[in-house]
């Protein structure tokens, strides 16, 4: 797997630039329509759609109140995809979710199962609050979420495709919660932290949300458009240079021998080889997002805290001496810089 990896083609045949520039220009449309409604939140809108267009999930970090669940609406609309929410609670069920077989009795008296989708069954689901939910709810999710379908009654039921999940998790209020076991939280492509918006973005957000009309997104793409959009992701080239750069970040995050030396032993685990993973798609998804065909080591450098950083662990040691992932994370990457 390897040795594919590095003979990846740096030219790009003449069928490839044709569908990169058709679709450049819609994705430019895209980003402009949710840029339109979503203010003030310009790095979370594009690496949200990084997440997509890599065909991956992802986890949005922030507190209530800054547009999470607009934005999921807003992508929906614009996506053209099938967009549908879910509160999560304690009390909620996999079946909630999933979905459940009902006894139907016909006109004959017979009685038969009948299965009765869940909310789960959309293209673009927003699992709002995903660890005020029960471990076992969480794991049903998240399983579907890797295998792209549920099994309920011994029946295999597949999703819709596209099939993505944006959960939100709110980083201040813990109490009654359930954190997601690392395992799980590897599922995710990436950790998006959505911050406060700007004074000016705030001041615009006053203006244009508080009035007699609100502006509503337009649709742009399809669900078609959105998966032509993956295949050509997993087509663009990436260079040689590029890929020796994922590989030397994600490795030297990790504990142990082959870790970079200076961080190692702070480390109570490190990224597996699905970060690696992750951040090949995510590195030629961002290149494409900038009108770009070929990533380039500054995408690594962008991408690679929100796909490592829910994928590593400091030891209590290093914790107590005020060490953070993020910095950890900075300082691996500024080798990559020089």
């Amino acid at each position: 797997m390897t040795a594919s990896i590095a003979q990846a083609p740096t030219t790009i045949d003449d069928a490839i630039v044709h569908n990169a520039e058709a679709t450049l220009e819609i994705l430019g449309q895209a980003r402009e329509a949710i840029h339109s409604v979503i203010f003030g939140q310009e790095q979370v809108v594009d690496l949200t759609l990084v997440t997509l267009l890599s065909s991956g999930h992802g986890l949005l970090i922030g507190v209530p109140g800054l547009a999470k669940t607009k934005l999921v609406e807003t992508l929906g609309i614009v996506l053209g995809l099938d967009a549908r929410r879910v509160q999560f609670t304690p009390d909620l069920m996999p079946s909630d979710i999933l979905g459940s077989e009902i006894l139907d009795e016909g006109v004959d008296r017979r009685r038969s199962f009948r299965f009765v989708r869940g909310p789960i069954f959309a293209q673009l689901l927003m699992a709002d609050e995903i660890n005020r939910a029960s471990p076992r709810t969480q794991s049903a999710l998240l399983q579907a979420m890797q295998e792209h379908h549920v099994s309920v009654g011994g029946e295999r039921h597949d999703l819709p495709r596209p099939f993505h999940v944006l959960a939100t998790q709110n980083p201040i209020e813990q109490e009654g919660t359930y954190p997601l076991p690392e395992a799980q939280l590897d599922r995710f492509l990436l950790e998006i932290d959505v911050t406060y918006p700007s004074r000016d973005a705030e001041r615009r957000i006053l203006i244009e949300t508080t009035g007699a009309e609100e502006r509503q997104p337009a649709a742009i793409m399809t669900a078609e458009a959105l998966t032509n959009a993956q295949r050509l992701v997993r087509r663009l080239p990436v260079g040689e240079s590029v890929v020796e750069a994922i590989l030397d970040l994600v490795r030297s995050a990790r504990p142990g021998s082959e870790g970079d030396a200076s961080v190692a032993d702070k480390l109570l685990w490190g990224p597996g080889p699905r970060a690696s993973q992750a951040l090949m798609l995510a590195v030629r998804a961002r290149a494409l997002i900038e009108g770009r065909v070929a990533p380039s080591i500054a995408d690594v450098v962008a991408l690679a805290e929100p796909v490592l950083k829910h994928r590593m662990a400091l030891t209590f040691a290093a914790r107590a001496d005020g060490e953070t992932i993020p910095g950890v994370i900075a300082r691996l990457t500024e080798r990559l810089r020089s």
